[in-house]
């Protein structure tokens, strides 16, 4: 287990590789104070310090990751990341639909509680940091082969990791408003 001296690398991963059913329209190319909401979700993951960044899904203009379990959900984006994932890390996990969070707040998470193996935003499910290793790497490959969809999710992730929270300022609860819809889109673009 690393200590706060020993810290493993960090790898930024925006999950981008959903259908945007709800949005109608691809949410990753959405723009975004002038460029492609992905290209700032990015930004703000390098800005928090981390290693490397990835992007989750089949995106072949940004290097990204296809999921090898098609259709099922962010787990499964998440997993086809940790296998082009070397060795042990921590991944800093983000949506691409969350264009208020800022590199601070992803700093808070990437840097809290270093010995959790699993830390997320108190009330939420993402943003979240997971520690990459062959325990977490079982459970991710066990959770896809559930035959329940809520086997195959993220919070079950987190529940069977037993996923530590960091608690927000009304300022940073603020930074997690997601775009799933037109109308939530237009709302934090105002």
């Amino acid at each position: 287990m690393p200590t706060a001296t020993e810290r493993l690398p960090c790898v930024g991963v925006v999950l981008a590789g959903g259908r945007s059913t709800r949005m109608g329209r691809d949410k990753a190319l959405l723009d975004w104070q002038g460029r492609p909401l992905l290209e700032r979700r990015l930004d703000a993951l390098r800005a928090s310090g981390v290693d490397d960044v990835r992007v989750s899904g089949d995106r072949p203009a940004y290097q990204g990751v296809a999921d090898a379990q098609p259709g099922l959900g962010p787990l499964a984006g998440l997993a086809a990341v940790a296998e082009a994932t070397a060795g042990e890390a921590e991944l800093l996990v983000i949506p691409v639909d969350m264009p208020l969070l800022g590199a601070a707040l992803l700093r808070r998470l990437r840097m809290e509680q270093p010995a959790a193996c699993g830390l997320r935003c108190a009330g939420h499910v993402l943003p979240m940091r997971l520690r990459l290793d062959p325990a977490s790497r079982a459970l991710l490959a066990a959770l896809l082969r559930g035959r329940e969809p809520r086997q195959r999710s993220l919070r079950a992730l987190q529940q069977a990791l037993d996923c530590a929270e960091i608690a927000l300022t009304l300022d940073e609860a603020a930074q997690l408003a997601d775009c799933n819809t037109e109308a939530s889109w237009h709302e934090v673009n105002r």
